[in-house]
């Protein structure tokens, strides 16, 4: 069976959006008066943290005030009394701030509310293991989800390239990564939502309560209310990764090769399909790591027919330590049937962890080289199978040509996940 569409991502972004809502900006002085059980704070240097966002394509703005909740009803009481008021000003939940266009800032007339801080009364993730579901604040980072969850031995089934994003965040966007085709994004692994909407209710839904509102603000972008408590999906979490990264010049096969990878069904399959484009030589042996063998470089020169675009096709496959012996043989079966240049196999072994907290190494190595906190002009794009050859000429070989140097994944997805 042949996918029905392949969608592709230049990037992928996570924000809460910013919820207006109505109250006079004479009322301002009375925040701090309002009775939570976490805390407003007007210090400037906290004032200044929330100000900019990682996409930093806006001039940093300092809200009037940040809370820092300690429930949904803390939050639910800031947007009552903000809507019985005349007039307005912004109200924008704030996960770690990885929004791209300034969502998660409210400018000089709001408040941000601080959700990703801990603080005394903010919920741990819960982990019922014979339900198989964790609950988690909307806070919560999703590598310290996986923390707890994997005490248990389990884990949840989708993910996003990078960990240290808040489970509400992601869950306002989608929350997409090579696992999506086989599980579907992290917006179809929730069960249940604790939301604050734009009336200060705080309300529980999900497919059999307030249906409605549950789709809503599953990939809503903040626009349907604040998302308090996410009940996630779990499965069994495996202890090792065999990750594979292959070459490819034609973008006809690469994507075929995906199309292919994703429609496989039953136990004998991939675990996570995703990929990149390469269009300058130095890409290819940046994205290839320290993580992979062989260490020689690779040119792009001496495997690609046009000298300057390669698709790398990004695969793994899960296993337990008991395992080990098997894992070699199944990987080789699955990948006969796969069209990539012959010597250009890199693999590796390594904890499901590790492999799951792979971009966070990355960004380390940026942060010390002053090259993480700096723009991010992303953008994600959503392409059907019918155009994404001409997505290919006309964007990655035409307006792009080798003038980026920075990542252009690729997520195969199917309609039904």
């Amino acid at each position: 069976m042949t996918p029905e569409m392949t969608s592709s991502f230049l990037l992928m972004t996570f924000a809460i959006c910013t919820l207006t809502i109505a109250v006079g900006p004479s009322e301002l002085l009375r925040i701090g008066a309002i009775d939570v059980d976490g805390h407003f704070t007007f210090k400037p240097s906290d004032l200044a943290s929330v100000s900019s966002d990682f996409g930093m394509l806006k001039s940093p703005e300092e809200p009037l005030a940040v809370l820092h909740p300690s429930s949904a009803e803390d939050v639910a009481r800031l947007i009552r009394t903000a809507y019985g008021s005349a007039t307005a000003f912004p109200v924008s939940a704030r996960g770690h701030g990885h929004s791209i266009n300034g969502q998660a800032s409210t400018g000089r007339n709001g408040v941000v509310v601080e959700m990703s801080h801990r603080n005394i009364g903010t919920p741990e993730p819960l982990v019922e293991p014979e339900e198989m579901y964790v609950d988690v604040w909307g806070g919560e980072l999703w590598v310290d989800v996986l923390k707890k969850t994997l005490e248990h031995g389990l884990a949840p089934k989708s993910w996003t390239d990078y960990l240290y994003l808040s489970v509400g965040g992601t869950l306002s966007n989608a929350g997409i990564s090579g696992q999506a085709f086989h599980h579907g994004p992290q917006i179809s692994n929730v069960l249940e939502l604790d939301v604050v909407t734009g009336r200060g209710e705080v309300m529980r839904c999900s497919e059999e309560e307030n249906t409605r509102l549950f789709h809503g603000v599953l990939g809503g972008l903040g626009q349907f209310g604040i998302i308090t408590r996410a009940r996630i999906s779990l499965e069994p979490a495996p202890q090792r990764v065999r990750w594979i990264r292959v070459l490819y010049s034609s973008f006809e096969v690469f994507t075929e090769d995906q199309e292919y990878l994703i429609s496989m069904h039953g136990q004998s399959k991939f675990d996570y399909v995703e990929g990149f484009v390469i269009v300058d030589e130095g890409l290819v042996n940046n994205w290839r790591s320290s993580f992979f063998s062989p260490r020689n470089p690779v040119k792009i020169s001496s495997v690609s027919s046009n000298g300057s675009v390669l698709y790398c096709l990004e695969i793994t496959k899960n296993y337990h330590e008991s395992e080990s012996d098997t894992v070699d043989q199944e990987v080789e079966i699955l990948m006969k049937k796969l069209n990539f240049i012959p010597t250009s196999v890199f693999t590796t072994d390594l904890q499901y962890v590790d492999f799951l907290d792979r971009v966070h190494k990355a960004e380390l190595k940026l942060r010390s080289k002053n090259l993480w906190e700096v723009p991010h002009p992303w953008l994600n794009l959503f392409v059907p199978k019918s155009r994404i050859s001409d997505f290919d000429k006309g964007v990655f070989k035409g307006i792009l040509g080798n003038k980026t140097s920075g990542p252009i994944l690729i997520y195969p997805m199917n309609k039904d996940k």
